[in-house]
């Protein structure tokens, strides 16, 4: 039997294929078949469905540690992404530049700071970071257009704390997303975890994803 998937004889792709993050959250359901699992536990004895029941507090415990690992996560890159907010901003003042920082982009920043349990808080970290990768090309490129302003020390100084601290940024955000996918995994194993997950309303989450600029950007061509 030839393989499945065979890298030699194709068919390939030559032109490859982007790829994006789907903002969309999945509710967690079961079918009727759950139920009746569960009820067939209990008309097999006591015991078994009390063995169930056990499995399903110790399912719900561990959905509640994911969630405490998502926030955990979330707020090391919300922490990181309002330092950088206020490096841009002194950037934009020190180019004397008319860069407006959307006052509501800090205010979602506060506001979910110490940790947000809902599915706007994934949506608000991704256009939060959108926002300030637009805000960086703009002053980027306002710094490219006055060479003089390269001898500038505290200039440099800030764009370099914005550099390490967008390092730090993509480092945090790969933490948050390996527990979005321990989550997203999670609340579809079956019976347990699918079954309390339903029970309790929840969704899938949305891992973090870069923008449309730094996208285009890594398109670009670096050398001429």
């Amino acid at each position: 039997m030839p393989n499945e998937l065979d890298e030699v004889t194709g068919p390939i792709k030559e032109e490859g294929r982007d790829v994006s993050v789907i903002e969309k959250q999945i509710p967690v359901k079961v079918g009727v078949g759950s139920t009746i699992f569960e009820v067939i536990l209990w008309v097999l004895g006591i015991i078994p469905g009390i063995i169930f029941l056990f499995m399903k507090i110790n399912a719900g415990k561990y959905l509640s540690q994911l969630q405490q690992n998502i926030q955990s996560a979330a707020s090391t890159v919300d922490n990181y992404m309002e330092q950088r907010v206020v490096e841009l901003k002194n950037a934009a003042q020190l180019l004397d530049k008319a860069i407006d920082l959307d006052k509501d982009t800090m205010t979602k920043i506060a506001s979910y700071r110490g940790g947000v349990n809902s599915p706007e808080g994934d949506r608000a970290r991704n256009e939060i970071a959108q926002t300030m990768d637009n805000v960086a090309a703009k002053i980027n490129v306002a710094f490219e257009n006055y060479p003089d302003l390269k001898a500038h020390q505290e200039i440099a100084d800030v764009l370099q704390k914005n550099s390490y601290l967008q390092r730090e940024i993509t480092a945090a955000r790969e933490l948050y997303n390996d527990a979005v996918n321990r989550w997203n995994n999670a609340i579809f194993e079956w019976p347990t975890k699918q079954i309390v997950a339903a029970k309790r309303g929840y969704t899938t989450r949305i891992p973090f994803s870069i923008s449309k600029e730094v996208k285009e950007e890594a398109r670009g061509t670096f050398f001429n």
